[in-house]
């Protein structure tokens, strides 16, 4: 794997606006872990774990701190519907590569709809722009990914998998192998797919009441259950 100059080296408390430690979304362990301890990030950094563990709440407050749009697209997106994010990004300070790309790109599922329409309303002029909204909303995320995702730059996906089929994901998890061979590029992704948290040279973090938990792929409690569905779903399904 190429070892470039990354965008991003650490994730820490910015000194000028430190968070009160008993207010949401600090009460989140894995959050409260990244306010107290700081975060530092390789080539990919993969968070995985139960819904409201905290991973997604990370990975925008992080795309939010490197100047990313909170609904999706790149450091120059501006749209908007309804704000919901959280402020943990107003609290992190990120550490940066010297001379590393300032470029960047923020995907995630629950709004493409709303970027799709941003997109179509502010076509580019240096390119003849995509018309997702005649695609399937899996073909719409995998065309936008390998029509943007070029180049050096941090990629922010939060729950990708939630638009994709299997074959799908694999073609996410090439374009993203693909990125981090061939150039100065940084992967942060949140995943309940074991297929995304597979991705090669990834440090991977189990989210959960414990904070953040480095874990191997194999180790890790959704490949675990995943596997045992698919050897035996009746040992599941009989006690829904």
């Amino acid at each position: 794997m190429n070892f470039g100059r990354t965008p991003v080296k650490h994730v820490g408390v910015n000194p000028f606006n430190r968070p009160q430690l008993n207010a949401w979304p600090a009460t989140l362990p894995p959050v409260r872990q990244v306010l107290q301890d700081g975060l530092a990030l390789g080539k990919a950094t993969v968070f995985v774990g139960e819904n409201g563990a905290g991973k997604s709440t990370l990975v925008e407050a992080i795309a939010l701190a490197y100047g990313l749009n909170p609904e999706g697209g790149s450091t120059g997106a501006m749209h908007q519907s309804r704000s919901t994010e959280s402020e943990l990004h107003s609290y992190l300070q990120l550490a940066r590569n010297a001379g590393a790309s300032k470029y960047g790109y923020f995907l995630r599922a629950e709004t493409m709809h709303g970027f799709f329409s941003y997109l179509e309303d502010n076509p580019s002029t240096r390119r003849r722009d995509i018309d997702f909204h005649k695609m399937s909303h899996g073909e719409s995320f995998i065309s936008l990914i390998t029509d943007r995702f070029k180049g050096g730059g941090l990629w922010v996906l939060d729950e990708p998998e939630s638009a994709l089929s299997f074959s799908g994901c694999l073609s996410l998890l090439s374009v993203l192998q693909q990125l981090l061979e061939d150039g100065d590029s940084q992967v942060i992704l949140s995943t309940h797919s074991p297929v995304l948290a597979a991705l090669t040279g990834a440090d991977i973090y189990e989210v959960g009441d414990w904070g953040l938990r480095p874990s191997a792929w194999e180790a890790l409690e959704l490949v675990h259950n995943w596997r045992s569905f698919l050897d035996v779903p009746e040992r599941f399904l009989r006690h829904l």
